[in-house]
């Protein structure tokens, strides 16, 4: 949730502080290599590095990617970089962008489930059709969308990545072993942040056209910012959303399980991100349509948890009436 309020304020120049808008090119600078220094102390913090494959450098051993999970960390870089953007164009709500970028991840889910031969439960079934009715309730709408071809291209390359990262997820890691998991995780968390920051980099040397000089303002100008404290905690939120979400969809579940969850709580976050704008800034509130949307959401989220809570309430009840657990 603060997350997606702080960018939107933040580029929006409604912040305590902050006198104008700024582009959300200028944000990603500051705010990927926050996400960096969050990145290394969580995996360091965690003791997860020894999961990581392994290659001897001048001697020395270093953790080191597969070219499958290098693949998908450049797919994650992606995810990050157009993520921040998709709250930063102006005119688009942040519960609008948030409902059609994880909407789209949702029909994506299904057809990676089918490619990968995995078979889709019912409840997963009925929170993949709610949280699709989500996006279609906030779609429709006769207020403008907001959605310019920036915006349109943002989110394209946005679940075209998915899509990469979600098939090789289900071909790689998504088993019962939970060594595959967090090796599978280390090394796409190593490759992406990196990749972002690489790529801004290049991007502010070369220093050609709007884009590429926002983006070199955005290093230039990050120490002389009166908001450098804001981008910093907006970088690690970001990977914070990265790293919980990224062990979501790593469950050894269906995708239409897994992305539902995942997205379910991303929107969430933006409707109560939207309301803390409002309630504090004073900025454009939810609309009704996003309002049913994410409500909708709520029950996609019921209806995925129910079945889970029931069958272990069950064992419970079960392990209580017998003295032990039930065989296997």
């Amino acid at each position: 949730m603060p997350y997606s309020a702080l960018t939107k304020a933040l580029t929006d120049g409604a912040l305590p502080g902050s006198h104008e808008r700024v582009s959300g090119f200028w944000v990603l600078p500051a705010t990927t290599l926050a996400s960096l220094l969050g990145m290394f102390a969580f995996l360091s913090a965690m003791g997860w590095w020894r999961h990581a494959g392994r290659r001897t450098v001048l001697g020395r051993s270093l953790p080191c990617p597969t070219r499958w999970t290098f693949l998908s960390g450049l797919c994650t870089a992606a995810i990050i970089g157009t993520t921040t953007l998709a709250y930063t164009f102006k005119g688009a709500s942040i519960v609008f962008m948030m409902l059609l970028m994880k909407g789209g991840v949702l029909i994506i889910a299904p057809a990676v489930d089918a490619v990968s031969r995995r078979k889709v439960r019912l409840a997963s079934w009925v929170g993949l059709a709610l949280s699709l009715a989500a996006v279609v309730v906030a779609t429709f709408n006769d207020e403008p969308l907001g959605i310019t071809l920036v915006a349109a291209i943002d989110v394209a390359l946005y679940l075209a990545s998915y899509f990469i990262r979600l098939r090789f997820m289900s071909r790689l890691a998504k088993s019962d072993d939970p060594r595959a998991s967090t090796r599978y995780f280390v090394e796409e968390q190593m490759v992406a942040t990196p990749a972002i920051v690489l790529t801004l980099v290049l991007c502010a040397l070369v220093g050609k056209g709007q884009v590429m000089q926002e983006i070199r303002q955005g290093f230039l100008g990050f120490f002389s910012s009166e908001m450098k404290l804001t981008l910093v905690a907006i970088g690690v939120l970001s990977q914070g959303t990265g790293i919980f979400g990224g062990l979501i969809l790593l469950d050894p579940r269906e995708n239409s399980f897994c992305v539902p969850v995942n997205r379910a709580s991303s929107i969430l976050a933006g409707v109560l991100g939207s309301y803390s704008l409002f309630v504090l800034l004073g900025m454009k509130p939810v609309g009704t349509r996003d309002l049913i949307g994410a409500l909708l959401v709520v029950a996609a989220i019921v209806s995925l948890t129910l079945p889970g809570v029931l069958k272990t309430r069950a064992r419970q009840v079960q392990v209580e009436s017998t003295g032990g657990p039930s065989p296997g």
